[in-house]
């Protein structure tokens, strides 16, 4: 909560001199390439900022890029290995979870920040939503693994998950997709065919002895 509250303090009194000075609390301008979506950076991105390379010189621009390497990462829950490109930060986080399928499943979306790690920690959720069927083979193992992830559904609603890791895009395309099956327009033909059946069925016609040129 202090932290909290010194990050919004604008200025400080140093406890020695009494003098006011400025908090420097200025946010790092961070750059997110596209190839961070294709792997797990832990939350890294790209530090734009200067460098000053000599004292009688004037700074230049300069990018710190987080130094990425390709490893093989296990998820219990969809049983299978994944070879993926991660930071050591993400490696680190993992460790400190205790997993892979821990470390997607408490990680918030906003932290994740990749499109790679929000497609799988979709396809976890639907796969423990469905009670891990990768393990039907083993109904022992099944059992084990979803009662030790169950937990993180709680969390969630099956429609939360069937729109979990959706970019703008495709939650567009999916949200049209729904409003034109929901309004899908049925022809005049057909629906003043019905309500002259149910005309002739009220005056105890028989619809079937009608000829189709009269209903028509």
């Amino acid at each position: 909560m202090e932290d909290t509250e010194t990050s919004r303090r604008k200025w400080k009194r140093d406890d020695l001199t009494g003098e006011i000075l400025p908090i420097q609390n200025v946010p790092l301008p961070l750059k997110y390439p596209a190839e961070i979506n294709e792997g797990l950076w832990g939350g890294e991105a790209v530090v734009k900022g200067f460098q000053k390379r000599d004292p009688r010189r004037r700074r230049v621009p300069h990018y710190w890029v987080p130094v990425l390497k390709r490893t093989v990462v296990k998820s219990e829950i969809l049983n299978t290995h994944l070879s993926v490109t991660v930071t050591d930060r993400t490696i680190s986080l993992i460790n400190d979870h205790y997993g892979f399928d821990h470390y997607l499943l408490k990680t918030p979306a906003c932290d994740l920040v990749s499109m790679l790690a929000l497609k799988l920690k979709k396809q976890i959720l639907i796969e423990l939503m469905n009670g891990c069927p990768r393990y039907a083979h083993d109904p022992q193992r099944q059992k084990e693994v979803y009662e030790e992830y169950k937990t993180y559904l709680s969390s969630y609603t099956p429609e939360e998950i069937e729109w979990y890791g959706l970019s703008w895009y495709e939650a567009l395309c999916k949200l049209a997709k729904q409003k034109e099956a929901a309004n899908k327009p049925v022809p005049l033909k057909n629906m003043y065919r019905k309500n002259l059946v149910e005309k002739l069925k009220a005056a105890g016609i028989d619809s079937t002895k009608t000829s189709p040129e009269e209903i028509s």
